[in-house]
């Protein structure tokens, strides 16, 4: 993925595009590492597994063949198109999708902000007909993780239109329709893979050269840490059906289309939309250089971090593995509060020294690092010296800048 952001990067500079913010991509790869820890905890519930459900309600005895993986293919995408459109039309499940639309740039770091809030598997009734037919467990297992990924290269744009298979499969263009707020464009263009189930169900929209797609959400997120944006809108609902007095619209607001609210509440406390995209203020908070070059240094170790659990996990125990992943947490946590300037990411940066100090103390060293790299926990202290010290350094520079902003703007 990394590598691949890189060689769109390096495009985009030989052909003088503006394709992405600095801050927005440490931002969406952030998110990635959120989401990956959060797979690595098993932080879901599968109400009933598909390979229950094959092994109890299949019709069929299916050999593993190639027209059987074909059609593997068209039945998951055909799934991931109804899992993507209810995404977008109920307000309680918009929270699980939302932190893949938060982004206001478009391109493929973008891709990599996933959920962290979707910790019911809920869509399981959707796979009954696959376990119906007989489709195997080992097909699902194998064709589920490579359509995920292919739908990774096509969030871009640098590729234009692309011939005969615009009528084929999603594209470049088909995806930056669905990424888009333009009235024209929300909503739009839900398939996976296969662009003919929008065809089919009647969701698709072509980009129109005169319509310059606009991304992000109509409620702008207004923050860079991935945390907050998982549970942004599941907050604002929980406090909606708190504030509303009409009884039944506590309980329906959760099933109403997305973006419903109370009258009363919406009335009481308004929400800020974007009316007219063409007027987006992007959001872009006062960022130094110094600042910049710190957050993509937090972004590269907690990479490496991560890099070193994955390979060693097998030697950690249960509690060792909780302990490694709330520390990853609060790092990301911490970070990217600081990169929106928020105070909060001081707390979250002491809580996350100690976690490391706790860790150090516990095991006697970075979970047997020092075999692998020397003075690998030294290191490790010295880095949470570091990060306390940089994050209320940069803290008190933010807060100058934005009293410096604030003084000016009075006087102008």
């Amino acid at each position: 993925f990394v590598l691949l952001i890189l060689i769109e990067y390096a495009f985009s500079l030989k052909m003088n595009l503006q394709i992405a913010n600095s801050m927005d991509t440490i931002s969406s790869l952030s998110s990635g590492v959120t989401n990956t820890l959060k797979e690595l905890m098993g932080l879901t519930l599968v109400i009933i597994s598909y390979g229950w459900m094959v092994e109890h309600l299949r019709l069929l005895e299916i050999p593993s063949t190639f027209w059987i993986y074909v059609l593997a293919v068209l039945l998951i995408d055909l799934v991931a198109y109804w899992t993507h459109r209810f995404n977008h039309e109920y307000n309680i499940l918009w929270n699980r999708h939302i932190v893949h639309h938060s982004s206001e740039e478009y391109n493929l770091a973008c891709a990599l902000r996933q959920s962290i809030s979707n910790f019911v598997g809920i869509y399981f009734f959707l796979y009954i007909p696959l376990a119906i037919i007989g489709i195997p467990l080992e097909i699902i297992a194998v064709v589920a993780p490579l359509h995920l990924f292919a739908q990774f290269w096509y969030h871009t744009r640098l590729i234009d239109r692309m011939g005969f298979l615009e009528h084929i499969i999603v594209t470049p263009s088909h995806h930056r329709v669905h990424h888009a707020i333009n009235p024209e464009y929300i909503d739009k263009n839900y398939a996976a893979i296969f662009i003919f189930w929008d065809k089919l169900f009647g969701t698709f929209q072509e980009e129109i050269n005169t319509i310059p797609p606009v991304y992000g959400v109509k409620k702008a997120v207004q923050t860079w840490n991935p945390i907050v944006i998982n549970f942004q809108h599941v907050w604002l609902l929980i406090k909606d059906a708190w504030r509303t007095k009409n009884l039944w619209d506590k309980v329906r607001i959760w099933f109403m289309p997305t973006g419903w609210r109370p009258v009363d509440v919406a009335d009481k406390y308004p929400v800020q939309i974007i009316e007219d995209v063409f007027q987006q203020e992007k959001y872009a908070p006062p960022a130094s250089k110094g600042l910049k070059a710190w957050s993509w240094f937090q972004l590269i170790v907690t990479n490496l971090l991560v890099y070193y659990l994955l390979v060693s996990i097998g030697d950690l125990t249960k509690s060792g593995i909780v302990l490694y992943v709330v520390f990853l947490f609060l790092t990301v946590f911490s970070y990217t509060s600081l990169m929106d300037g928020d105070k909060i990411a001081l707390p979250m940066e002491i809580l996350k020294c100690i976690a490391g100090v706790y860790i150090l103390y516990r095991v006697g060293n970075w979970f047997d690092i020092d075999h692998y790299i020397p003075f690998g926990s030294m290191m490790m202290s010295m880095y949470l010296f570091i990060s306390l010290a940089m994050t209320v350094i940069l803290l008190t520079e933010w807060r100058g800048t934005r009293n410096n902003t604030e003084i000016l703007v009075q006087t102008n």
